[in-house]
């Protein structure tokens, strides 16, 4: 049998990764393994995004490990206190020794041979490339690209004579005090630029929207921890506020997807109060889409609304026509003048990383494989498999699940000698789906056809359901006899084998 640098290679040290890091170190200790991380810090996005007040969206009691309840009563944490929460978990994981920083996966490639994964690797600082070796991979690096964003081909941008940026490249010593700014977009980067921007000085802030967006205002403390924890333990009082926020965030999905009318009175009725009177609701805060089919945006406290309401900030709904030397200018004829323009326009959707991906010399072209497991693994790659959170709840409790299901599936292949596992194409009956259906932002739009495809029946089927994926994942059997497995003499399929067959459909 090859030996091989490591068993598990996961590549990235974000939320997912040190999720699968820890669950790797609980359920498989005897497993060599390694953290690759691109930058030289863990945290990914709470890494990569420096601009001002950058937070999660998500509460924190649910946001957060299961295994690490968060301990603060903040529910939305800006990245330093993300950063210091991980940190803590490598810690006391004793997985912070398992990270290779700096080291950039270029490309993978599978050898039936040996049954082991040939990765080259590049180191940032530099530039030195070398290979490693590991029978396993789990790609934990989401599905945004960290090199670019994504900016409109907008006319004439150029000859803007400002600053303009994106915030996935905020300058660190931009000086944005007593400016006036303009924030192109309408999703949770925006929402969270527009007060923090002003705390921090500006002079004035227009948010200007192609289209509105769902917001809901919610308090920054959690007074059910605070009640609890005069009660009982404060690590108790977390887990019941966790569960708590599970179960109303399942009911208020549920409820807006069975009643989408009535959910989106509900929405839009919820913020009129923390407006100022007679302001134009419908224009600048009525979406054209119903609620959860795309990200909704989140206010701690109203801090969104106190900022229009204190005349500092104002959205504009119109679209752009050109830029100017002094703005932009709009279809309406309106010139809007700015110092800064910020282009909070989305995100570029990459599957693992970018990275190049071959099994026995052939490319793999992921949009034309089978997403398997809810998204967990994907046909025709053998050993591979890259964690995706939720797009409608917090991330990291798919990633717990995900996580764990791999340490029972390479736990279960030692306990049978298999040194590889491979799910093929299905037979097909059905039309594939993207690998996200469930919601219809513009990145989604934009880069879904690249991810593999998904059907409507489990296992090829891609859950937003956090009940169906704990029984997928947790009473689900690992031998489905949809994934097979392979001793290390055992002769695997050709990648010509498995990719010739004629397949135009999913089975039902």
């Amino acid at each position: 049998m090859v030996n091989h640098d490591f068993d598990v290679i996961i590549i990235g040290a974000g939320l997912s990764g040190i999720c699968a890091a820890h669950h790797l170190s609980e359920k498989c200790p005897d497993k060599n393994f390694a953290i690759l991380e691109g930058r030289n810090d863990i945290g990914g996005t709470w890494d990569l995004f420096k601009y001002p007040g950058i937070r999660t969206d998500s509460d924190m009691a649910t946001y957060g490990y299961v295994f690490k309840p968060w301990v603060g009563t903040n529910q939305f944490v800006d990245a330093p206190m993300i950063k210091k929460y991980l940190t803590e978990t490598i810690e006391e994981d004793g997985t912070k020794e398992k990270i290779i920083f700096n080291t950039w996966v270029e490309q993978a490639e599978w050898s039936s041979k040996n049954k082991c994964w040939t990765l080259i690797t590049q180191n940032k600082k530099t530039g030195y490339k070398s290979k490693m070796t590991a029978n396993f991979i789990i790609s934990c690096c989401g599905y945004y690209d960290h090199q670019q964003g994504y900016i409109p081909d907008y006319k004439n941008v150029k000859d803007f004579k400002g600053t303009f940026i994106h915030p996935q490249f905020w300058p660190e010593d931009l000086d944005y005090k007593d400016k006036n700014i303009i924030i192109i977009g309408s999703g949770a980067t925006a929402v969270t630029l527009v007060p923090s921007l002003i705390n921090g000085g500006a002079r004035h802030v227009k948010l200007l929207q192609r289209s509105p967006s769902y917001f809901v205002i919610l308090p920054r403390e959690d007074n059910t921890v605070n009640r609890l924890s005069k009660v009982m333990p404060v690590e108790m009082a977390h887990q019941l506020t966790r569960w708590k926020n599970i179960k109303v965030g399942e009911i208020a999905t549920t409820f807006a997807l069975k009643y989408p009318r009535i959910a989106k009175l509900v929405f839009i009725n919820g913020i009129k109060s923390a407006l100022p009177k007679d302001y134009d609701i419908d224009k600048h805060f009525t979406p054209k889409y119903y609620p959860m089919e795309q990200r909704m945006c989140v206010a701690p406290d109203g801090d969104f609304f106190k900022a229009i309401s204190s005349g500092k900030a104002s959205m504009v709904t119109d679209h752009i026509d050109c830029f100017t030397e002094e703005g932009i200018q709009l279809k309406t004829g309106k010139v809007m003048k700015a110092d800064i323009i910020v282009s909070a326009t989305g995100l570029k959707m990459v599957l693992a990383g970018g990275i190049k991906l071959y099994v026995d010399g052939n490319k793999i072209d992921p949009k034309d494989q089978i997403a398997y497991k809810s998204g967990v693994m994907m046909s025709d790659v053998p050993n591979f498999a890259a964690i995706f959170g939720y797009t409608t709840f917090p991330w990291t409790i798919k990633a717990d699940f995900a996580s764990k299901y791999l340490c029972q599936l390479i736990n279960y292949m030692d306990q049978n000698y298999f040194t590889a596992a491979m799910v093929s194409k299905p037979k097909l009956a059905e039309n594939p789906q993207p690998f996200i259906t469930t919601m219809n932002s513009g990145y989604i739009k934009r880069g879904i056809n690249e991810f593999p495809k998904q059907g409507s029946s489990f296992p090829w089927k891609i859950s937003q359901n956090m009940n169906e994926d704990k029984k997928l994942f947790e009473n689900g059997k690992v031998n489905d006899g949809h994934l097979k497995f392979y001793k290390f003499d055992e002769e695997m399929p050709t990648f010509e084998d498995v990719t010739t067959k004629k397949q135009s459909a999913y089975i039902n």
